[in-house]
């Protein structure tokens, strides 16, 4: 089945922000559902400046740290709980059947995903793939939906 794939681009931090907070009002409307969110990018492309931005439109109110050491970063709200990972320095994939990925996924929670390449087999799969590239004036966002709940967040977000 093909799905549906847009793209956006963000001239400036407040460009990604807006993307954000339209993505993030997508993903409220299907709660309880779980997502599965994939970021795609080189170094420096802004995978982590989105995920703030989308974290706090979904209601933190706190900081965003980067989940580059950790490999993960829990977010317990109110109406979910959001799981930040950040890859880059995976060594091998099978570390994240030693930390419980499985136990990430599932429940209602929503997963961001940077760096997902690195994770193989062990993830799971993404309902929405966003590649992320940069250019002298700004960031180009490539979103593609892989299941029938990724194509209903696009279709519902307004910037795309």
């Amino acid at each position: 089945m093909s799905y549906p794939q847009s793209s956006f681009f963000a001239s400036d931090v407040d460009d990604t922000s807006q993307l954000a907070q339209d993505l993030a009002n997508a993903v409220s409307s299907q709660l309880p559902s779980d997502v599965v969110i994939f970021l795609n990018g080189d170094l420096g492309a802004g995978k982590t400046t989105f995920s703030r931005y989308f974290i706090q439109a979904l209601g933190h109110s706190g900081s965003v740290k980067s989940p580059t050491y950790t490999l993960v970063e829990p977010y317990e709200l109110e109406n979910v709980n959001i799981y930040h990972f950040d890859l880059y320095r995976l060594a091998d994939p099978e570390e994240l059947e030693f930390m419980g990925i499985r136990d990430y996924f599932g429940g209602g929670a929503v997963a961001l995903v940077e760096w997902s390449e690195k994770g193989g087999e062990y993830l799971a799969s993404p309902d929405l793939v966003i590649s992320i590239t940069m250019s002298t004036s700004g960031r180009q966002f490539n979103l593609e939906a892989t299941t029938a709940l990724g194509a209903k967040l696009l279709q519902q977000c307004k910037r795309i």
